[in-house]
């Protein structure tokens, strides 16, 4: 079986713009940096990426000297105050009704914004506020004015790329402040190439005004002991004869996990596999329905939200992890692939196929194309060599570019650039 590569402009490495010289702020102010994060969503509460984002950036952050306030939602269960390894965190009670979602990010942004300043009396100036996505743009933008310091914002997705193209009055309005968090932010941060030229592009913001960040994984809930695997796959009726192929994400259109489901009858006939989807999301009635039509339904079993432990445990017991996203702005179930060490099989789409380089650190597959993706994961399990090869060059980049404290230090380069203004 053969099959072309289906993206061939692959090799771009994901980069942060670089400053050559910059005068030390913190020498400037005397003091470290002073960071304000906006957030909707910080551990223990995690809705989608933004958590971990908001999480791990401003742990390492904090590691290289900065002081970073989050300001975020309530979690039953977790203190409206925490220090989190050095991470000030300040959550929010949102305690007005709110008829509908976007009312109540209104409303959450209108006590975000009185919490901001209020710290903004408590612990003094602040140097940087920082918005992740559209959800806190209006509190951020306040705070900044209120505050008088500078903007930065992360685009964590692009919502007429996110929903297929935009035509209900939900998703003008979430254009509408996707572009006004680019207007009033100094700087904007997006996590990969082809985020960037889809920003320029949509809302015409000058090219060196976007710089582009990776995201960085915590690699070291890999690197526990090894679970048994038999064990594991057991647990999840899979045995010693399967070869376990698994999905991991939100069950929603953008993750195109329909198409690998209907990849699953063609994988079967070379390779026993059964597929584990891991993950719930308004498509999953959908997606069941159609692993009944597949005529191979005993192959696919559906586990909705588990614990975290019980996601590593399946990655580090997997055969094959599929990314089969229609759209990915970056994709880091890849890199915590890579840090499981399970082969990878990508969708040839954005950002995710700036991480996944075809027949280098895993395999491209056309997207919305069970054919290609059942090629893809024969490809990796027929030969284990070339399987291995790939393995050990996604580890190398691993440890070069997506470790967090990489990326804070280019969003610390960031905040000077837009301070040195």
């Amino acid at each position: 079986m053969s099959h072309e590569n289906p993206e061939q402009n692959t090799n771009a490495h994901v980069t942060g713009t670089r400053v050559g010289s910059i005068v030390s702020v913190e020498s400037e102010l005397k003091r470290p940096l002073r960071i304000l994060m906006f957030t909707w969503e910080y551990p223990p509460r995690i809705v989608g990426g933004i958590a971990r984002v908001v999480e791990g950036l401003s742990k390492a952050l904090t590691r290289q000297g900065a002081e970073v306030h989050v300001i975020t939602n309530e979690m039953p269960g977790s203190p409206m105050e925490e220090d989190d390894e050095g991470v000030h965190v300040h959550r929010v009670s949102i305690s007005s009704p709110a008829p509908n979602f976007h009312t109540w990010v209104l409303l959450m942004n209108h006590y975000f914004a009185k919490r901001a300043g209020v710290l903004g009396r408590e612990v003094g100036t602040f140097d940087i506020v920082h918005a992740h996505d559209w959800l806190v743009l209006p509190s951020t933008a306040e705070a900044k004015s209120f505050l008088g310091c500078t903007m930065i914002s992360t685009l964590h997705s692009l919502e007429y790329k996110r929903a297929g193209g935009v035509n209900s009055p939900e998703g003008l309005m979430i254009e509408s402040f996707e572009w006004w968090l680019t207007y009033e932010s100094s700087l904007v941060i997006v996590c990969s190439n082809a985020m960037k030229g889809d920003t320029k592009q949509k809302y015409t913001v000058p090219d060196d005004k976007i710089w582009v960040i990776p995201i960085g994984i915590d690699p070291t809930k890999f690197l526990v002991s090894s679970p048994n695997r038999d064990r594991v796959r057991d647990r999840f009726g899979i045995t010693q004869s399967n070869k376990l192929v698994l999905f991991v994400g939100r069950l929603t259109h953008q993750k195109g996990c329909e198409y690998l489901i209907r990849a699953i009858p063609s994988v079967s006939k070379y390779h026993d596999a059964k597929l584990i989807v891991v993950g719930d999301g308004y498509m999953r009635g959908e997606l069941e329905y159609v692993a009944q039509t597949t005529g191979e339904a005993w192959r696919i079993r559906f586990t909705g939200f588990i614990p975290d432990s019980d996601v590593v445990d399946l990655m580090l017991s997997a055969d094959v992890m599929v990314i089969p996203s229609i759209y990915e702005p970056f994709g880091v179930v890849a890199l915590e692939a890579m840090a499981a060490k399970v082969p990878i099989v990508a969708s040839a789409v954005d950002g995710l196929a700036e991480i996944v380089k075809h027949e280098y650190n895993g395999i491209l597959v056309y997207p919305k194309d069970p054919d290609s993706i059942s090629w893809g994961i024969s490809r990796i399990l027929s030969d284990p060599a070339n399987t291995q090869r790939l393995l050990e060059n996604g580890r190398r980049e691993l440890s070069k570019q997506y470790t967090w404290n990489a990326v804070a230090s280019l969003t610390l380069e960031c905040y000077k650039k837009a301070l040195s203004k």
